[in-house]
């Protein structure tokens, strides 16, 4: 233990100086290795620098390795000199190899110039072989249709006539019980007879000198453009003969009152075509009145049809007889400007009615009891709903729950009328204005069952259609106007009396969209049937045709002025013209163009499709070549014996879907179309666009109307699209002319000269007719003050005053402030608006001008002051 303890003390005495000999030695180590570091750090680096200079020095000027060397430059050294000749002709091999790059560049782009002409050559040969080997399968194709085919298309077809002689027809058991297969002689209207009609001259006869002037008017007018009426009576299919309106008593001539249903009859039967029955014949009583005279009741018309305004139930022949509207327009067009629109749908009244009911009336052709009309139906009158009517309305005109208009009593005298029909109230002009407020018009049937047609009831309806008042007839006994041809319910509400009650609640109940149907439907056969004199006489005849299943006569088609050009470049030389890329514009057409199929169907679109042509625009009394609405074939009939015309899809590798509207164009066997493009001195524009018309799939052809006054250049070139282009002159106010001219009856071999402006159609127009033309004095007048104001100081004032104008009229402040300043400044209250001038308007700038002058003080008011100091 002590040992121990010694040894951790330091030992003895004679180990006391061990530990500090160790400190000092490792202090002397550290010393001398930073020494040595130092040394090699500092000196090491001089030693090396003196010893490598005292070498250069050693060795010579050429010898040294630090330091320039003597010759100044350094291109001067051979090496370097080597690189420099080495560089120079690196270069010049560059250009050289440059130039031939380029030159072999230039070498390949004309050789794909070439290579790109030889594709589409190669690629325009293909198409023309595969055209040519299409067109060899298409006719092969066709010559095998044409060999197994049975029935051939048809055309127009050829028109037979008639024979001079009639071959007899058995009677009837009586001339009431006439219909057009006992009474009617089809064997002098073959279906190919084109329907020649004959019409009477009424002024041969007895009766025509109290027919109603303008009723003869008129009725000779429609004749004249008619087309189907003829001179030749013996190959007539339908003889007409207009016997009434007959004139007031009291103004017609002394031969009225030997007018008796006995000497009428005595009279017809004496015309030089009746053939002792009347066959074929039809009696014509047009009515201008609400009141007329139904004189033909008591004459034997044995079997001849009648078309008039007012029939008896026992007088009239369903389905022989017509039910015609009243000629309201004899000699002048409806103002189709004061038509109201078609909307708004609702209108102030729900419905109105204005009428006074007289129960008896005198008749001008009795002839005894009880064989005149009148008389017969004042005999045995049915049960009469009238009464309860007029309390139902005014019991819905006094709840209030819809403004109604209701008045059984005229303010003034009632129009005649016929006995239990409800008479007209007031002048026409002012039942217009009730009927344009009114949503529905009541229509009510006249109280005796037996009177099935009016004159008055047709007055009404005209009237009601005429501004959009959407008829509403209460008793469905009722014949209306062609009722067995229109179907009226698309257009007019038909009612039973009985139920008058429910009446307020069914008009409630219609919706807005079978409002403006049923309104457009009514506009539209009032347009078509009823609106003129000519459109009467022409629904006549067309309800004869489509009852004995005649075509109507073809449209007329007016030729066209086509103007020469020809063709100088090919489509797809113009280096301008843009690439459509990827543009898909169908599969490339194979086929030439070809006329599409006309007329094919005459007879059917007649006799199947009666329903539309009658109740569809554009009317029945054309035939066209074809129409949109045509019937198709479902996609399997043509692979289940229906598939003459078609053609294989795909060329025989079939296909469905995509590739069958690709190859066939739809449900029809070939479908091409003809492009109208409208130009106006545009040339460059116009050669652009029939370029990119070239290799357009199932073009036919194209149709240029070229409106500009001056014809195409000589120097013009037009392209060559493979195709025909037809240039033809806008004709359409030419057209528009001549058809004025034959609708109003006047012959161009009468025109003098024809007074218009110098605008460049209205004179292509007169060349086109060849008509002398008389420039206008007032035109002329007016280019000549537009020529002498063309200065600075009168532009800048009438721009001022366009400034002004425009300023109050499009503002309704300053309207409102301009009203205040001329009420203050006792002013005419006159607006500004729509009196900005106008070039074509003569005389707008002198009426803009006198306005702005007139209310100068009030505008002055209205406009800061600085501005109008200025100005």
């Amino acid at each position: 233990m002590t040992a121990y303890n010694m040894l951790r003390n330091g030992g003895g005495v004679g180990n006391g100086g061990q530990p500090w000999v160790l400190r000092w030695s490792n202090r002397i180590r550290l010393t001398w290795l930073s020494f040595t570091l130092f040394f090699i750090l500092v000196f090491f680096p001089l030693i090396a620098h003196y010893y490598l200079t005292t070498i250069d020095e050693a060795g010579g000027p050429d010898k040294r390795i630090f330091g320039p060397r003597p010759g100044g430059e350094l291109c001067e050294v051979k090496h370097v000199q080597d690189l420099c000749r080495i560089r120079e002709s690196v270069s010049e091999e560059l250009l050289q190899l440059e130039a031939k790059r380029q030159e072999l560049n230039g070498e390949i782009a004309r050789l794909n110039i070439k290579i790109e002409a030889c594709k589409k050559s190669i690629d325009n040969a293909k198409q023309d072989l595969l055209q040519l080997k299409n067109v060899i399968s298409q006719t092969e194709h066709s010559y095998k249709e044409l060999m197994a085919q049975n029935q051939p298309k048809l055309s127009l077809p050829v028109r037979l006539l008639p024979d001079k002689d009639d071959a007899g027809l058995p009677l009837p058991k009586s001339a009431h019980s006439c219909r057009l297969h006992s009474c009617f002689d089809y064997s002098r209207c073959p279906l190919t007879s084109g329907f020649p009609v004959y019409v009477y001259d009424t002024a041969v006869y007895p009766w025509g000198e109290n027919i109603d002037p303008l009723v003869k008017q008129a009725f000779a007018s429609s004749i004249k453009s008619s087309i189907y009426v003829i001179d030749n009576p013996n190959i007539a299919c339908l003889y007409i003969v207009l016997v009434g309106e007959l004139q007031d008593s009291s103004s017609s001539s002394s031969s009225y009152s030997s007018l008796s249903p006995t000497n009428l009859e005595k009279q017809l039967h004496a015309l030089p075509y009746w053939r002792t029955d009347g066959h074929n014949h039809l009696l014509v009583h047009l009515s201008r009145k609400s009141m007329t005279q139904n004189f033909l009741y008591n004459v034997s018309t044995g079997r001849a049809a009648v078309a008039q305004s007012t029939f008896l139930e026992r007088q009239y022949r369903e389905g022989f007889d017509l039910v015609l509207s009243p000629l309201v327009h004899a000699l002048s067009e409806p103002n189709f400007l004061e038509v109201p629109p078609q909307v708004p749908v609702k209108r102030k009244y729900l419905f109105s009615f204005q009428g006074e009911k007289v129960e008896s009336l005198k008749s001008s052709l009795q002839e005894g009891p009880p064989q005149s009309f009148e008389e017969e139906m004042e005999g045995d009158p049915p049960a009469d709903y009238d009464d309860r009517i007029i309390g139902t309305l005014k019991a819905v005109q006094d709840s209030r729950l819809d403004q109604v208009l209701v008045e059984f009593t005229c303010k003034n005298r009632p129009w005649p009328s016929l006995p239990t029909e409800w008479a007209l109230c007031g002048e026409r002009e002012e039942r217009l204005g009730v009927l344009k407020a009114s949503t529905f018009a009541l229509v009510i049937s006249p109280g005796n069952g037996q009177l099935v047609a009016s004159a008055g009831c047709g007055m009404r309806l005209f009237e009601a259609l005429e501004v959009g008042a959407i008829p509403v007839v209460l008793g469905d006994h009722s014949r209306l106007p062609y009722h067995q041809l229109i179907s009226w319910s698309e257009a007019a509400l038909i009612v039973p009396k009985q139920r008058i009650t429910e009446l307020h609640f069914l008009l409630r109940s219609i919706s807005d969209n079978d409002l403006l149907a049923m309104r457009r439907q009514g506009r539209f056969l009032w347009e078509t049937y009823l609106s003129t004199a000519e459109s009467v006489f022409s629904t006549i005849l067309a309800s004869v045709r489509t009852r004995i299943q005649i075509p109507a006569a073809p449209i007329r088609e007016e030729p066209a002025q086509e103007i020469p050009h020809k063709a100088g470049k090919a489509a797809g030389t113009d280096p301008n013209m843009a690439d459509n890329g990827d543009l898909d514009l169908g599969p490339v057409e194979t086929e030439p163009p070809y006329a599409s199929p006309r007329y094919l169907r005459n007879f059917t679109y007649t006799a199947a499709d009666t329903y539309r042509t009658w109740n569809r625009p554009p009317g029945p009394f054309h035939l066209f070549p074809h129409t949109p609405l045509d019937p198709v074939l479902p996609s399997e009939a043509k692979f289940l014996g229906s598939g003459t015309g078609f053609r294989p899809i795909g060329g025989g590798t079939g296909g469905s879907g995509k590739e069958f509207q690709a190859a066939l164009g739809g449900n029809v066997p070939r479908e091409q179309f003809t492009v109208v493009m409208l130009t106006y001195e545009r040339e460059e524009v116009l050669m652009n666009s029939l370029e990119r018309l070239n290799g357009l799939p199932y073009l036919n052809k194209v149709v240029v109307v070229w409106n500009s006054p001056k014809p195409p250049s000589d120097d013009l070139l037009w392209p060559d699209i493979g195709l025909p282009i037809v240039t033809t002159q806008g004709i359409l106010i030419a057209q528009g002319l001549r058809e004025a001219m034959a609708a109003w009856g006047l012959p161009e071999d009468k025109l003098v000269c024809m007074t218009t402006d110098n605008a460049g159609n209205i004179t292509l127009a007169a060349e086109l007719n060849q008509w002398t033309r008389l420039q206008c004095f007032g035109h002329r007048l007016h280019l000549a003050i537009e020529n002498a104001m063309k200065d600075d100081r009168i532009d800048r004032a009438v721009g001022l005053c366009k400034k002004v104008v425009s300023s109050f009229s499009y503002s309704w402040r300053r309207k409102r402030e301009l009203a205040e300043a001329q009420r203050e400044l006792k002013l005419p209250e006159h607006s500004l608006h729509s009196l900005s001038e106008c070039p074509t308007r003569w005389g707008s700038r002198q009426a803009m001008i006198g306005r702005v002058l007139e209310q100068l003080k009030a505008i002055a008011q209205e406009i800061p002051h600085p501005y109008m100091a200025e100005h």
